[in-house]
């Protein structure tokens, strides 16, 4: 089956899964395969639970075509070489073929090391003041979840905004190639996933293919020209066209924030007047976020108004840049993933916090290869440098490096350290904490958010 006949089966079925477990009826499973698990398993099952059609590995052992009809005779099994490539040749083929006024629909691309998924939520909110907005959903900015984000476009849909994630050195490459950006930026660029990308040229060489990508097509690139690092790839890269966001360029500068309401807060000008930005994120970090999106608002036509009331709106989720109060204590909740980079922001903005108690419970930064120990000892020698009442670190990554650090005499604190966040849980539990502000910050693998309820 060509495309474009597997696209009139899409449009028949107007969904796509790729979990058995969510069929409810009429959609187009697609049997993918993973490390751990082989989804031409559950086609069948796919199948009787109502898929209207399975796309299967052509190899594998799943019924005959002839076993699964539909009303029109037609085989309800779908065999292709490559799952997961078909899934993203469909995805890429809606993407042209959906249009608004005459066009396709324009989609925003966005990749970066840290705050992608931040970034996308505000680039989503303010585009949703002016137009029908189809976004990732959550971080799902992998190469499955692109194309399914892209199969969710509607013809309602008159802005797409996709979140691209990469772990290897091709990844972006082969999301950009998917979903074919009209625009995008990069957030940032750090040490982040240095197990598959090696060092930070490496970082910078992955993400940048979305420059490349726009270089060749002539899209416009949203550039942050407060980060030297984003202006050095933008300045490789000299035929892109850029279009300038940050502090300087858009009269805008960070408020300071109070003790009981430790949200960024900014003042941003609109020719003559000056409008108050007063968010629900956490850390200043997030002021090129915010900017990042305004930028992209206004490329789109949203006036800054309406983007700042969008802005102010958003409430964070997720374990990202969020405070909780609970009945004992204040807790800045950055949870979701960490790298040095994302560390020591997370770390300087706690600094801002004004406690009479302040805690941190940190876990490990993951994916960092050979610099992993070496990265953990300079969190734990910053450490030393602040004033904590109680540090509490998870992981093995900080065990190694706090072992290090005292056999050469240079650990200058005493946190309690666990192998894992239920254990940091119980302690916390057995000793509680009252009255504090804490900081929870760790990468996925560590699941810090299990600290939470103890706190």
């Amino acid at each position: 089956m060509d495309i474009t006949e597997l696209y009139n089966v899409f449009l028949e079925c107007g969904k796509v899964t790729t979990d058995s477990r969510t069929v409810s009826g009429g959609e187009l499973f697609f049997a993918l395969k993973g490390d751990n698990f082989d989804g031409n398993e559950y086609a069948l099952m796919a199948l009787e639970a109502g898929a209207a059609f399975a796309v299967v590995d052509g190899t594998s052992a799943v019924a005959s075509e002839k076993d699964f009809l539909d009303a029109g005779g037609r085989s309800r099994i779908i065999p292709v070489d490559d799952t997961l490539k078909t899934l993203q040749e469909l995805a890429r083929w809606h993407r042209l073929n959906t249009y608004v006024n005459g066009r396709p629909v324009p989609v925003v691309g966005l990749t970066g090391t840290n705050g992608k998924t931040t970034t996308k939520e505000l680039i989503r909110s303010v585009l949703a003041a002016k137009y029908h907005v189809t976004a990732t959903e959550g971080n799902y900015n992998n190469s499955i979840g692109v194309p399914l984000t892209l199969l969710k476009i509607t013809e309602d849909t008159q802005i797409a905004v996709v979140e691209m994630g990469a772990n290897h050195p091709d990844d972006i490459m082969e999301l950009v190639a998917v979903c074919l950006p009209d625009c995008g930026l990069i957030t940032c660029v750090g040490k982040g996933h240095l197990l598959g990308f090696g060092d930070l040229e490496g970082v910078k060489r992955a993400k940048g293919a979305l420059y490349d990508y726009l270089e060749s097509t002539g899209g416009p690139a949203f550039l942050n020209i407060d980060d030297k690092e984003l202006v050095g790839m933008a300045e490789d890269r000299a035929d892109m066209k850029v279009i300038p966001y940050g502090a300087k360029v858009m009269g805008a500068k960070v408020l300071q924030s109070s003790s009981d309401k430790p949200f960024l807060r900014m003042l941003i000008h609109d020719g003559e007047e000056a409008l108050g930005i007063d968010t629900h994120l956490v850390g200043s970090y997030n002021e090129d976020n915010v900017l990042a999106a305004i930028a992209v608002g206004e490329y789109f036509g949203v006036p800054l108004k309406d983007a700042v009331r969008a802005i102010n709106s958003y409430v964070p989720s997720n374990n990202r840049s969020q405070m909780l109060r609970t009945e004992r204590n204040t807790l800045i909740v950055d949870a979701y993933n960490a790298n040095p980079m994302s560390m020591s922001a997370a770390l300087d903005s706690f600094d801002a916090v004004q406690s009479p108690v302040k805690v941190l419970c940190l876990g490990n930064m993951g994916e960092l290869g050979k610099e992993s120990v070496s990265e953990h000892k300079k969190v734990l020698e910053r450490l030393g440098h602040e004033p904590f009442d109680r540090i509490i670190l998870v992981g093995e990554q900080f065990r190694l490096a706090m072992d290090e650090m005292k056999s050469g005499g240079k650990l200058a604190i005493s946190p309690e350290w666990f192998a894992t966040s239920e254990e940091a849980a119980a302690s916390l539990n057995r000793v509680p904490v009252d009255g504090a502000a804490v900081l929870i910050k760790g990468s996925r693998s560590t699941r810090m958010e299990l600290v939470i309820p103890a706190l």
